[in-house]
C-alpha cells in the first residue's frame, strides 16, 4: 500500500525563489502547496517552510502554535529572521536551496517530532482521564471501606463492660478500614460468660467478612447452648468454625481464643487455635502464660482441638493480644519480643496503660531505626490489625 504524501505548505512572495525553494523540497514522501500567506492552508498541510520575509513579525507565534513551522532565509542577519528567532522559531536554515538535502531532512524530523509531541499529547489526555476514574473509583472503594469499617465496629462490644462481676475491655486497632481482628464478650445468664478472641489471615474486606460470620455463628451456637459442661463448649465452637471455614473455600484461616467464665467456681474453661501471642493471666503481680495449643482454624480439616480449664482467684486480670502487637515491641526475636510484652503487662493495670507503653515503645523503636540506614522506619503507620482485650474480675459490680 503506497502511503500519501505529507503535504509541505511553502510561505514565500511569488517569484522564481519559492518556486525553485517548491522544487527543492519535492521529493517522495514530501508534496508542497505554494503560497504567499498563512491564510487557507489546506487542512492536511504538515508542515510550513516560511521564507523570513513573507511573515509579519506578529503572526509568528500564531503560526508556530498553529503547526511546526521551519523558516528560511538568505542570511542569518536577516531583521525578519531575528524576529521570527526572537518570538521563539529555532528551527531555521540559511541558503536553503544551498542545502536542498539537508532542508528536507529537517522538515521530516520536524514532522516527526510534532507527530510525537501529539501523540504524547493525547497519552496525557488520556493517562488524565484515566487517573479521574481510578481517583473516583479509589474514592468509592474508601468509601466502601469507611462504611464497612462502621459496620464492623458496631458489630463488636461495649467498651468497659461489666459481666457477672468480670469486667471486660478492648483497643481496637485496624492497619486499614476493615480489620481481620475480632473479640465478642456476652453473659450466658447469671453463672456464665463467653468470650472470644480472632485474628483472621490478612486484612481488608475479605477477612473482615470472616468476621462477620465468626460473630454470626458464635452468636447462633450461645443461643442454641444448653448450660451445660461448659468445658466442652470452647473446643466444641473452634470445631464448628474449622468445618464452616472449610465449607466456604474462600482460602481464609484464622486464630482464636474461646473462652467460658464460671462465675460461680471461678473456673476459666477454653480452648485455642494458634493464637499468638498466648494470653497473659497476672494474678497479685506474677504473669504467666496460658498453657495449650492448638492448629489454626479453617486451615485442615478434621481438626481436634483441646480443652483446658483453670481456677482463678477473686483477683486477676487476662490479657490477650493480636500479633501485631508484636510489631511495637522491641527485640530482634520472638521471644525477646514477648518477653516486652510480658514486662508491659506487669507494669499495666488497665488497658490504658497497656496501649500508652506500647505507642511509646514504638515510637521509641522507630527513632532508633532512623538512624540505621540499613533500616526503613515504617513503624509510624500500623503494619497489622492490633487488639488488645482485657478481662478481669471478680470483684466488678455489674
Amino acid at each position: 500500500m503506497q502511503r500519501s504524501k505529507q503535504l509541505i505548505a511553502v510561505i514565500d512572495e511569488p517569484g522564481e525563489e519559492r518556486d525553485a525553494l517548491a522544487e527543492a523540497i519535492t521529493c517522495n514522501g514530501l508534496g508542497v502547496f505554494a503560497a504567499d500567506s498563512v491564510e487557507h492552508l489546506p487542512a492536511e498541510t504538515a508542515l510550513i517552510v516560511a521564507h523570513a520575509r513573507a511573515v509579519p513579525r506578529q503572526h509568528w507565534s500564531g503560526l508556530s502554535h498553529r503547526l511546526p513551522t521551519l523558516v528560511v532565509s538568505e542570511s542569518r542577519q536577516d531583521a525578519d529572521l531575528i524576529k521570527a528567532i526572537d518570538v521563539g522559531l529555532v528551527d531555521y536554515i540559511v541558503h536553503p536551496l544551498r542545502h536542498a538535502e539537508l532542508l528536507r531532512r529537517m522538515i521530516r524530523k520536524a514532522i516527526e517530532l510534532h507527530q510525537l509531541a501529539q501523540e504524547r499529547e493525547r497519552d496525557r489526555l488520556r493517562l488524565a482521564e484515566l487517573n479521574e476514574s481510578l481517583e473516583t473509583h479509589l474514592a468509592l472503594l474508601r468509601m466502601d471501606q469507611q462504611s464497612g469499617g462502621h459496620i464492623q465496629r458496631r458489630l463488636l462490644p461495649a467498651h468497659a463492660t461489666t459481666i457477672n462481676n468480670a469486667y471486660f475491655d478492648y483497643w481496637f486497632a485496624p492497619s486499614l478500614y476493615l480489620s481481620g481482628d475480632f473479640l465478642d464478650y456476652q453473659g450466658f445468664d447469671e453463672r456464665f460468660s463467653t468470650f472470644y478472641f480472632a485474628d483472621v489471615s490478612g486484612h481488608g474486606a475479605s477477612s473482615a467478612f470472616v468476621t462477620v460470620l465468626l460473630k454470626y455463628l458464635c452468636n447462633r451456637w450461645l443461643h442454641e447452648w444448653d448450660g451445660q459442661h461448659p468445658e466442652r463448649l470452647p473446643a466444641d465452637w473452634l470445631l464448628g468454625l474449622n468445618r464452616e471455614l472449610q465449607g466456604t473455600d474462600i482460602g481464609k484461616h484464622a486464630t482464636l481464643f474461646v473462652a467460658v467464665i464460671d462465675h460461680l467456681e471461678h473456673r476459666l474453661h477454653y480452648s485455642l487455635g494458634a493464637q499468638l501471642p498466648m494470653p497473659f493471666l497476672n494474678i497479685n503481680g506474677q504473669i504467666t502464660r496460658l498453657e495449650g495449643e492448638g492448629m489454626p482454624v479453617g486451615l485442615f480439616p478434621d481438626v481436634e482441638y483441646p480443652s483446658f480449664s483453670l481456677d482463678l482467684p477473686e483477683q486477676f486480670s487476662l490479657w490477650l493480644c493480636s500479633d501485631g502487637v508484636l510489631e511495637c515491641l522491641a527485640g530482634a526475636t520472638l521471644d525477646e519480643r514477648l518477653a516486652e510484652l510480658e514486662l508491659l503487662i506487669s507494669q499495666s493495670t488497665t488497658l490504658e496503660q497497656l496501649r500508652d507503653q506500647l505507642a511509646f515503645t514504638s515510637q521509641l523503636i522507630s527513632d532508633d531505626e532512623a538512624f540505621d540506614s540499613d533500616i526503613t522506619p515504617d513503624r509510624n503507620a500500623l503494619p497489622d490489625d492490633l487488639t488488645i482485650m482485657m478481662v478481669s474480675g471478680f470483684g466488678h459490680v455489674d
